[in-house]
Order: structure tokens, then C-alpha cells, then sequence
């Protein structure tokens, strides 16, 4: 029978008014038929129907109809219920009407599967045997004894962690533990003989007549010990079913949800795929489950870091179930995530759209409009998830943050606020608080929360901002301070900008400040991505290792292109030191960097060779070593395979993607002319490498970066730069008038004190402080002939 045939025959059923609809007193009744052996409650009746209407709104027939066939059948789509078993189930049920007087008046949530957790009935919804209701009687027993040892507890507020105000990760209701967190204290007496007595009933499953019955006991047990948040033991009875029928997609499934509660993301991405195997091979028989399927496969990868990778399958589960916004949201979220904001706002859109009243899409939108520079909408949005959830951290942090961007600081301190009054621990809100404070000019107030940030952690950021603001209100004390040996007023403020041209430099060893302003943003770029820790030949061995087939662009250009999940595989094994949150700032920069311009059209394919040349050179390792690198990914396109030599064509496009992606005040005219006449000659690596190093057309400016790399690390003594008033690190710039220093920062920008007017400034740079002793041994002439201006 057709499974939209079985769910009219389920409805008429219970539609004893025949008026088209289910309302309350009938859905009860239909709730109540599909889970024969569960005694609901009153309030948990209410409940269920609560969820069910609320949820399939857009379903409930005006006037007191109720739920619309149509709405019935959605919620069997939604994975909400199983209708061959609900149909089963109903074979063996008195009619509707003999349980329509006895069904408690109660909101509609939704039929079969949505139940309340905490006992071993509260799962048995499927169960096929007589023998598996007797394992779950005996479980309810243990659950009820272990549920009364003093050292079984509720982690809701642990910690002062508020659990319920952050961004849920879109788990399903039905598919994830419920909202209350549960401790066990293992090494307990009274747990220790709960595992022994539950290992009996495991063996008495196992001791079941056929395979088939052994394998619903095993499920029924693992969903019993699921719902209570016993995750490891749950685990062991899907991973047992899984070995009974091996080709099944609801053990797998389970072992999925079990081993992603207990953080184990890659064994939990292992059984979804299984999962989704079995599904795809069952035909329509599990078609219902894909989408959740896929939901719950990216939500594993998330938790690997793989956000790209994540994206895909959320893409899938809302092809497959248009009305999915779970899905939506968390797409929506993963492209936030990665910068893809356009396509994040309309995946968000579409959530609240299909969901007005979901609060964790509201945030997130807000979130995407916020980085898309439209803060009046990103205000709305985030306004709109605190009225639906007064408490929700997430919205409450960031519209403190987008407040502070637009300088609304006393606004932004009432919202950091707020966010501690929820979580007094919160290290970040305290310390963006005193910033905000400090906006607002409220200095002892800003003084008094870094304190408090300080006494929560004592992460140096922490340290680095108490000193600096010390070190701005000693300035602001005194007028006319001397520093190292150059005159300026005291304040952060006390600059003005002057133009290029104004700059010159004292021999053709100081760096051009332009050039300095290009580098220092690359340097960014690299400590972002950690690319800096990961040694180039790395590189060079998955060049070596991977076996990538040969496509065809629309040019019929032959190159070994593979999709952005795919790149962001090879990216983990690469960066595999990162931790998850580092790995997924680390994908968002490459992508918001490198592959917007290697992927242009938008096609989500990246040329693979290409990629590793434009990263080789902001790796670590000898400079040589990462030019001769470069030279390599390109000899490795298809183009150039089995040869010593490359394209002149392929170089020339090489270096206009390179000064796209890192200069792109230069390369971004350049690469209009990549797809012009392509000039076949071939070149060596010796003729490669001119072109590479040069300043003008070329990427020159790694020698500088190269410099700023090795000065991470050099203090100039007691120096300080005169605009900034930190500590200078790395080159130190001084003018050789008034004898000012700026760091690098400042002198690329263009920033002198303002009491130091001139029509031109000179500067000398030191890479450290024994280069600065041996210039002043040294008759140096301040009228040098090699002073050069910024071209």
C-alpha cells in the first residue's frame, strides 16, 4: 500500500466528526492509538499537541477543524512519526471513537515519535515484539532506581553555562537528546551495578528467538538509554543492532546521534554515511529520513571543523525537503561561517520565513547583515531573536559588538551587560564591556571591568589591554611629553596623516611605506590561516599523493579541479595542527581570499595546482624552497605534466592571480587580460623566476614579508611608538629630524605626531637595536644623496 494512502486511512480514522481536520480531542486520540503500551499523562498529552500545532501552523484549518490531512502528512515527512508502524500499530486499535471520550483536551504537537523522555516506555514507539516490552518494563525499573541515587544531577545552569541561550546546532528533536543535561557520576557504587544489571537485559535481547527480535530489543533499549543521556550504553545496544542487520539505516542512524553526544565527530560522520548509504539503496522505503540524515551528517562535520563540507549536505536536506528550515538555518549559518554572507542572508531569510518565531535564524541573520555593513537591518534582526528569547546570549553579544562598531557605546555596555547578568563568567563580554565604558568615556567604570576580566581569565589580551590603557591615561596626564627623544602631546590621537609623497626614505634598505602597507596585510592573511606554521613541503607531498582526475573548464583548458569540500579535506590534513575553531577561521579566510578570486564564476570548483602555487609562497621554509614549490604546483596541471618547463601563459596568469588574491590594489585590473591570447611558449624555472621577482609586475614584495616574519620577535629596549604608544616590535622607523619612532603599523599608514609639522619626512629603518648602535657610530650624513621618496 502507498504510504500516502496509509496516512488518509490513519486520518479519516480519527477524523470522527468527518470535518476535515483533527482537532484536539481527535489528536490526542491518535497519539494515544500509536503508543498502545505508553501511559501519557495529561500534561504530557498537551505538550505533544502544543508542539504539533504550533509547528504545522500553516496546516490547522481555520475554526475548530483542526490539523489537515495535508499537515498529517508533513509531519510523517518531517520524520516526525513512522507511518508503517503507526499503521500497524492501529490494526489491533479500538476505533477512534471509543478513545476520543478518555483523551484528555490538550494543544497538538505531534503524533508517535514526538514523546517525553525520561523513562523506558517514553521510547517504545515501533516495538514489534512482546518480549522487547518486557525489557523495557525492567529497564524503567534500573532507570527509576538510578534516577534516585543523590549523585545523578541536571547541568542546566552548570557552571553558570545557560544552555538554552545559545544557538542550538539544529539537532532534531525527535533524533537528539533532549534539552535537560544529565551527569553521572560512573565510578559510583550505584552505577557500576546499573551497567551490570543493564548488561542482563543486553544479554536477554541477544537471547531473543530470531534475529529480528533480538534487533528490536537492542533499538528499543539503545533509544530508552538515549533519552536519558546515557549515550555510552545507548551506543553499545545500535552498535549491537547494527551487527544483527547490518543493511538497517535506523541503527546506524542511532549510533550516529550516540556517538556525536559524546563528541566523537568523525565515528559519528562514519555511521551517518553508512546511513545515508543504506537509505539510498532502500529506495522510497526510508526516503522520509534522508533529509534528516543529511542534517545530522553536517552537523558532524561541523563539529570536525569542515564547514564547506557541512554546507553541502544542509544544501541537500533543503533540496529534498524544501519546507526543512532547520536545514535552512543551518546552511545558512555554515556560509556565514566560511564569509559567503549574501548566500547566508537568503538561506536565513527562507528559515524565517518557513519559521517566524526561530529565534537562533533571527540571530544568525542579523549576524550575515552585520558583515555586509547593513547595521540597521542586522539591529532588527537581532532585536527580534531577544524578544523571542529574552535570554539569548548569542543576540545579546552580538548587537553589542555591531553597537560598538557604530559607535552606540553606552548602548553596547547595557547589552554586555545583559550578557553577564545570564553568564557571570563570560571573559569576553567583561572585557568588551570596558571597552564600551572606555567609549563612553566612562574611565574608572572601563578600569574597574578589566579588573573583572582579568580575574576571570588571565589571557594576555587581557594584560595587554590593562597596560595599554594605564599607559594612555599616564600620557593624558602630561602635555608636551618627550618620547625617545621626539616631542608630541600625549594621546592616542595626537597624529595627523600625511600623503606618500611626503615620505622619503634614507637608503634604499628602508622599506617603501607602500610596500610595508601590502606586506603587513599578507602577514595578517598568514596569521590568520596559520599557513606561516605549515612548512611548504607539505605541500609538495600532497602534491605527490593526490591523485586528482583531470576536468575540463568552459574553455576546454584541462585542469585538475576539485570542489571547495573536497579542498577543504586536503586543507585539514594540511593545517592539521589547528584546533576546530582556528581550522574554521582559518577556511573562511582562505575563502573569502584565495578561492572568491580562483572561483569567480561561482562554479564552487577550484583549480588545484593553482591553489597550492598562490599558498606556497606565505608558507614556512627557506625562501628559495617556497619560490622552487610554486614552480612545482605548476608544473603539476595537466598542462605542463612530464615536462621541465611551464607555459609562459600559465606564469603570466600565475602572477596575475597572486598579485589579485594579495595586492589586490594592483592585480585586480590585471586580470581582465588573463583570458585573453595565450602565448604557448615554455620557460625554466631560471626565466620563472625573473618574473617573479619582479617589484613591479611581479610578487617582489615577499622579501618583504619575509623580513616582517623574522621580526616578529625584536624589541627595540624601552622604544615605544610615538603615534600608538605600544611597545614596538619588529622594525622600528625613525625620523631623522625630530627623532620620533612609529612601528610598522603606523609608519604604512602614513601617521606622524602631530607637533612635529613638515613638508617632507625622512625615515631610517632598523630591524633591531644593534643595527641603531652601529649608526650612530657611524658619520652618517642626514642630506644623503640615496634619501628616495614612495614612488
Amino acid at each position: 500500500m502507498a504510504r500516502a494512502e496509509k496516512v488518509r486511512r490513519i486520518f479519516e480514522r480519527f477524523d470522527a466528526n468527518g470535518d476535515g481536520g483533527l482537532d484536539r480531542s481527535e489528536m490526542a486520540a491518535l497519539v494515544v492509538a500509536v503508543n498502545p503500551r505508553v501511559k501519557f499523562s495529561s500534561d504530557q498529552i498537551s505538550a505533544i499537541l502544543d508542539e504539533v500545532f504550533r509547528t504545522y501552523s500553516d496546516f490547522v484549518l481555520p475554526g475548530p477543524a483542526g490539523l489537515s490531512l495535508p499537515g498529517l502528512l508533513r509531519t510523517y515527512d518531517d520524520g516526525a512519526g513512522d507511518v508503517d508502524r503507526d499503521f500497524d500499530a492501529l490494526a489491533f486499535s479500538p476505533p477512534a471513537a471509543d478513545l476520543g471520550a478518555a483523551a484528555p483536551a490538550a494543544d497538538p504537537s505531534s503524533s508517535s515519535a514526538i514523546v517525553p523522555s525520561g523513562s523506558a516506555s517514553a521510547a517504545a514507539t515501533g516495538v514489534a515484539f512482546d518480549s522487547t516490552w518486557a525489557l523495557l518494563d525492567d529497564l524503567d525499573i534500573l532507570l527509576k532506581r538510578l534516577h534516585k541515587n543523590p549523585k545523578f544531577s541536571s547541568s542546566n545552569n552548570n557552571n553558570n553555562n545557560n544552555f538554552d541561550s545559545f544557538s542550538e546546532t539544529g539537532w532534531s528533536r525527535e533524533l537528539g537528546p533532549s534539552d535537560t543535561k544529565f551527569l553521572y557520576n560512573e565510578s559510583s557504587p550505584e552505577y557500576l551495578a546499573f551497567v551490570k544489571e543493564l548488561s542482563g537485559l543486553l544479554a536477554r535481547a541477544d537471547a531473543g528467538r530470531t534475529r529480528e527480535e533480538a534487533f528490536d530489543g537492542h533499538m528499543a533499549l539503545g533509544k530508552a538509554l538515549f533519552d536519558n543521556h546515557l549515550f555510552g550504553e545507548a551506543l553499545k545496544c545500535f552498535k549491537r543492532a547494527c551487527e544483527l542487520q547490518p543493511t538497517d539505516v535506523r541503527p546506524h542512524f542511532r549510533s550516529g546521534n550516540a556517538l556525536y553526544a559524546l563528541n566523537r565527530f568523525p565515528k559519528a560522520k562514519e555511521e551517518f554515511l553508512l546511513a545515508l548509504e543504506a537509505a539510498e539503496a532502500s529506495g522510497n522505503q526510508w526516503m522520509q529520513l534522508l533529509p534528516q540524515i543529511h542534517v545530522n551528517l553536517g552537523i558532524s562535520l561541523e563539529g570536525e571543523g569542515m564547514l564547506l563540507s557541512a554546507c553541502e549536505h544542509y544544501r541537500e536536506a533543503a533540496i529534498l525537503c524544501p519546507t526543512h528550515f532547520r536545514a535552512l538555518k543551518l546552511l545558512g549559518s555554515a556560509l556565514f561561517g566560511v564569509g559567503e554572507y549574501r548566500a547566508a542572508e537568503k538561506a536565513l531569510e527562507e528559515a524565517v520565513f518557513l519559521r517566524p518565531d526561530y529565534a537562533d535564524a533571527h540571530c544568525d541573520l542579523g549576524s550575515a547583515l552585520h558583515a555586509m555593513g547593513e547595521e540597521e537591518r542586522a539591529i532588527q534582526e537581532f532585536q527580534k531573536a531577544i524578544d523571542l528569547k529574552p535570554g539569548h546570549v548569542d543576540a545579546l553579544y552580538n548587537l553589542g559588538g555591531l553597537f560598538m562598531d557604530v559607535g552606540r557605546f553606552p548602548r553596547a555596555s547595557e547589552m554586555y551587560t545583559r550578557v553577564l547578568s545570564i553568564r557571570p563568567n563570560h571573559w569576553r563580554a567583561q572585557l568588551n564591556k570596558a571597552v564600551a565604558l572606555l567609549g563612553a568615556g566612562e574611565s574608572d567604570e572601563a578600569k574597574k571591568a578589566l579588573k573583572e576580566a582579568f580575574k576571570k581569565t588571565k589571557r594576555v589580551e587581557v594584560y595587554d589591554a590593562i597596560a595599554h590603557l594605564k599607559t594612555l591615561q599616564r600620557k593624558k596626564k602630561g602635555k608636551g611629553l618627550k618620547n625617545n627623544g621626539g616631542e608630541g602631546e600625549g594621546g592616542e590621537n595626537a597624529f595627523v596623516v600625511v600623503e606618500p609623497s611626503k615620505f622619503k626614505r634614507v637608503g634604499r634598505k628602508t622599506t617603501l611605506r607602500q610596500d610595508l602597507a601590502s606586506a603587513l596585510e599578507i602577514r595578517v592573511f598568514q596569521r590568520v590561516t596559520r599557513l606561516s606554521r605549515c612548512d611548504v613541503d607539505v605541500l609538495k607531498k600532497e602534491m605527490v599523493e593526490n591523485d586528482v582526475p583531470v576536468s575540463y573548464s568552459g574553455s576546454g583548458v584541462p585542469e585538475k579541479s576539485i570542489r571547495k569540500a573536497a579542498l577543504e579535506v586536503i586543507l585539514r590534513k594540511v593545517l592539521s595542527f589547528l584546533k576546530v575553531e582556528t581550522f574554521q577561521g582559518a577556511v573562511k579566510a582562505i575563502n573569502e581570499k584565495v578561492l572568491s578570486v580562483l572561483d569567480a564564476s561561482g562554479s564552487g570548483r577550484v583549480d588545484l595546482g593553482m591553489f597550492f602555487a598562490i599558498l606556497a609562497p606565505i608558507c614556512s621554509g627557506p625562501l628559495e624552497r617556497r619560490k622552487r614549490i610554486v614552480f612545482d604546483a605548476l608544473l603539476w596541471r595537466p598542462a605542463n605534466e612530464n615536462e621541465a618547463q611551464i607555459k609562459r601563459s600559465d606564469a603570466v596568469a600565475y602572477i596575475k592571480y597572486l598579485r589579485a588574491v594579495y595586492i589586490p590594489s594592483h592585480g585586480v585590473s590585471d586580470m581582465m587580460e588573463v583570458h585573453g591570447e595565450l602565448d604557448s611558449s615554455l620557460i625554466s624555472y631560471t626565466e620563472f623566476l625573473e618574473m617573479f621577482n619582479d617589484p613591479d609586475w611581479g610578487f617582489g614584495i615577499l622579501n618583504t614579508l619575509v623580513k616582517l616574519e623574522s621580526g616578529d620577535r625584536m624589541r627595540h629596549g624601552s622604544y615605544s611608538c610615538s603615534i600608538c604608544r605600544y611597545p614596538i616590535i619588529g622594525s622600528r622607523f625613525k625620523e631623522t629630524k625630530y627623532h620620533f619612532s612609529l612601528c610598522n603599523r603606523c609608519y604604512s599608514e602614513g601617521k606622524v605626531p602631530s607637533a612635529c609639522k613638515q613638508e617632507e619626512y625622512r625615515f631610517k629603518e632598523y630591524g633591531s637595536e644593534t643595527e641603531a648602535m652601529k649608526d650612530k657610530c657611524t658619520c652618517f650624513s642626514l642630506h644623503s644623496s640615496n634619501s628616495e621618496g614612495d614612488p
